[in-house]
């Protein structure tokens, strides 16, 4: 287990009690995000910590599977799903780099609040890509560091050292870029006006 992996394992019980930051802001990513969700979609959410946006979404379509690479994240998810009873919905341990799926397995894939805390964004996108079929919709929401001057991007060189979790700095240009690469069309794009360093936004797999 990698340090970033166990720092989030390790707090994954005070991570839960944590309540919502800003509402009003998850609220309208919630409501934006459902608009593309439709009953017979299959979903693939990763990086979903405690699975609270999962036990959300999960209702609205036909399968849901929500991954996370700290057990520990994993576990609190999965009590709060015994008490939801959502038969749709599955939580797992697994790492993005290394879930098992087919090509063209999934209609949505969500990645919320993680983008920047993985080793490599752009290999994460490429695969998101690769995992979608064509119409599916990639919902992201990015802590972009490099559109001001934030603590994180003054520690970031340190984090292994501190036992922090890791996290990479780059801009919402150098995000859009890694997306349209790959062969993303940006849908959606929103910054909160309260926390200018979040980017969400929804890209789509062309049809063809």
């Amino acid at each position: 287990m990698d340090h970033s992996t166990a720092y989030w394992d390790r707090i994954a019980e005070r991570y839960a009690r944590q309540p919502i930051a800003n509402q009003a802001e998850y609220a309208k990513k919630l409501e934006v995000t459902q608009g593309y969700l439709t009953p017979d979609m299959r979903v693939l959410e990763f990086g979903c910590g405690t699975g609270s946006t999962a036990l959300i979404h999960a209702p609205l379509v036909r399968d849901y599977t929500a991954i996370d690479n700290a057990p520990g994240m994993i576990e609190v998810a999965k009590r709060k799903l015994s008490e939801a009873g959502l038969p749709q919905l599955h939580f797992q341990v697994a790492e993005l780099k290394e879930f098992a799926a087919q090509a063209g397995q999934y209609d949505a894939v969500l990645g919320l609040n993680v983008l920047h805390l993985l080793e490599d964004k752009d290999q994460a996108i490429a695969q998101v890509y690769t995992l979608l079929k064509p119409g599916g919709v990639f919902v992201s929401s990015t802590a972009c560091l490099q559109q001001g001057l934030n603590v994180y991007r003054l520690i970031a060189p340190f984090t292994r050292f501190f036992k922090l979790p890791r996290v990479c700095v780059f801009s919402r240009k150098a995000l859009e870029s890694s997306l349209q690469q790959v062969g993303f069309r940006i849908a959606y794009r929103w910054v909160p006006e309260g926390n200018r360093l979040v980017y969400f936004v929804v890209a789509v797999k062309p049809d063809t």
